[in-house]
């Protein structure tokens, strides 16, 4: 299948046209016929003589239902462009090119209907005048009539034509811009449109953008057929499980999970014809928001939307200026920018994207943002595979190499002025090093470490081998004030408010316990190295087997320490319970027992 949409003037014959090459109505409300004048989109299909299928869009003319025009345009590649033989080039049929230049759309037929009535050739000649220079330029055209049958065959061979130059399946993620929505009995919520890229089956599960809801596939039909699956670019209906028709619309997006992410700034490069404004209307697919325009220099702006898209790099988007109504393009060349929040950003986001082609370039794009996730990478725009030369793959990270050079060269610099910074605890946590030289994903930090040969990372974090812990001078008087008490009263331990005038902090503690000039006994409770092997010698003295209360008048101390330090001998063995309420020093031949 392909998909063709109609453009030109109103009251040209789009409509009629469309039906007489396919025998449908292309109108579908009652007011459309009634007026004679298409308002919504219309939807009609036919066979062509190969056995090739098209599904037309048909769009309305007026000039009041321009957006509805652009919903139908938006998603097609090839169009069947109406010029009427006795009006010639009309209001419209310039706007409706201008929209069609802006998406790039460079396949169709130009169509000069109502040739019984005027000069085809007139028309064919000045509709080629206002095409030159633009993305239709080279569209073939032909002369028909509709209510005479003229030109009818020639119109459908140039159509079997420009069928041969159009993409059979368009890959990558998923996404069906949403057209209508409706309920059918038996089949719940419906909604139709056309599927830009991918492929969908039944019971796939697809993500609504920019809700984020997860639906899924309940049965796919396209031109009155039910399909188990289909690609793009094709005509769908879906009915779907797990939604209701109000919470959809038309402009919502249903995409492949993770193929597609929710954009609310954009950088892009404006058309020629359309300088920067304050404000804009963006349309693209089906969907059209506005938006606040940054301008970064002449021809590029950053759009801050007022609803989310779903676009990639490199996607062309309509642009209006809703004052004048002048009409332009717009380049996707970043979706998920980064914020300016420098004086100067502005000018050096400028000079960053002024060699952006518009295409997705894996190198480029990885270099522009230094670091970015796969998945990052596909709602980007870019397909998966392997890294190429200039990016490395590390733990889920795609890195410019010269990005991860950067990151290498600052290590040693971060690692040594924290060890002077904090000689209690010299080595850098993970989190504080990629904080430090704006790493990502601490879990980059081990794997750049592991290329430094002057650092190690362990539990006390990122340092040089031969850095330990280390006291101050005041901090070392301190310690050796509590050694100082504790020989005098081995079991004299120091409570918490003490231990903090002191100066003595926990981290201070941990580094001294480290060291080999305290142990720590319990929280909060520190005892010189050897309080072990003093308290058993005490505890000797005692007549066999001995209560905690025994104990703690024996090495002449408060319950506070003596529980643990007895909990202390139970682990290491020194001592064990005999009941509940009694213990008993263990003999030299069963301390391992």
């Amino acid at each position: 299948m392909h998909v063709i949409a109609t453009a030109g003037h109103v009251d040209h014959g789009k409509s009629t046209l469309i039906r007489a090459l396919t025998g449908m109505e292309p109108d579908r409300w009652a007011e459309e016929q009634r007026r004679g004048m298409t308002i919504d989109l219309g939807y009609a299909w036919t066979t062509l003589a190969s056995g090739t299928e098209i599904a037309f869009v048909d769009v309305p003319g007026h000039e009041r239902f321009i957006t509805n025009m652009l919903a139908g345009v938006g998603s097609v590649p090839a169009v069947l462009f109406v010029v009427a033989a006795d009006a010639g080039w009309s209001a419209q049929s310039a706007q409706h090119l201008e929209a069609l230049n802006a998406l790039d759309v460079r396949h169709g037929v130009l169509a000069v209907t109502r040739a019984d009535l005027g000069d085809a050739g007139v028309a064919i000649e000045e509709a080629r005048g206002y095409l030159a220079g633009t993305s239709l330029a080279a569209i073939p055209a032909v002369a028909v009539s509709p209510v005479t049958g003229l030109g009818l065959d020639d119109l459908r061979c140039a159509l079997e034509e420009v069928t041969t130059e159009l993409p059979t399946h368009v890959p990558g993620p998923a996404r069906l811009w949403i057209d209508r929505v409706f309920s059918v009995r038996g089949a719940g919520t419906v909604v139709t449109g056309t599927l830009q890229s991918g492929t969908i089956a039944v019971e796939d599960e697809l993500e609504v953008r920019p809700s984020g809801r997860i639906v899924r596939v309940r049965g796919i039909e396209s031109l009155k057929r039910a399909r188990t699956d289909i690609s793009a670019v094709a005509r769908v209906a879906l009915s779907l499980r797990n939604v209701k028709v109000t919470e959809l619309r038309r402009g919502d997006a249903l995409t492949t999970p993770g193929g597609w992410g929710d954009s609310h700034v954009i950088d892009v490069r404006l058309s020629a014809e359309l300088p920067p404004r304050s404000r804009l209307t963006i349309h693209v697919g089906s969907a059209s928001t506005t938006a606040r325009v940054r301008a970064l220099d002449e021809s590029l702006a950053r759009l801050t939307l007022s609803r989310p898209l779903s676009v990639h790099i490199g996607e062309r988007l309509v642009a209006r200026d809703p004052g004048s109504q002048l009409v332009g393009g717009a380049t996707v060349l970043d979706p998920r920018p980064a914020p300016l929040m420098r004086r100067g950003a502005a000018r050096a986001r400028a000079a960053e994207l002024a060699t952006h082609t518009g295409f997705a370039d894996w190198s480029d794009e990885v270099g522009r943002r230094g670091a970015v996730r796969r998945g990052e990478l596909t709602m980007l725009g870019y397909p998966g595979g392997n890294a190429p030369d200039a990016v490395r793959e590390v733990a889920g990270w795609f890195v410019a190499e010269r990005q991860w050079t950067t990151w290498l060269d600052g290590l040693v610099a971060v690692a040594d002025m924290w060890s002077r910074h904090r000689p209690l605890n010299p080595g850098v946590p993970a989190r504080e090093m990629a904080r430090a030289l704006d790493v990502p994903d601490a879990a980059l930090i081990a794997r750049l470490v592991a290329e430094s040969p002057e650092l190690i990372i362990d539990q006390g974090g990122v340092h040089r081998p031969e850095t330990a812990p280390q006291l101050s001078a005041a901090a070392s008087s301190a310690v050796e004030a509590l050694e100082m008490r504790l020989r005098e009263k081995p079991f004299a331990a120091m409570e918490s408010a003490e231990l903090a005038a002191a100066g003595l902090s926990d981290q201070l503690l941990a580094v001294a316990s480290r060291g080999g000039r305290l142990l720590r006994v319990a929280p909060g409770i520190y005892l010189l190295p050897d309080a072990a092997d003093v308290a058993v010698e005490r505890l000797r003295r005692l007549p066999g087997e001995f209560t905690v209360s025994e104990a703690r008048q024996s090495l002449d101390t408060t319950r506070r320490v003596t529980m643990p330090l007895l909990e202390l001998l139970d682990r290491t063995h020194r001592t064990f319970r005999v009941d509940d309420q009694r213990r008993s020093l263990r003999r030299p031949r069963d301390a391992t027992a």
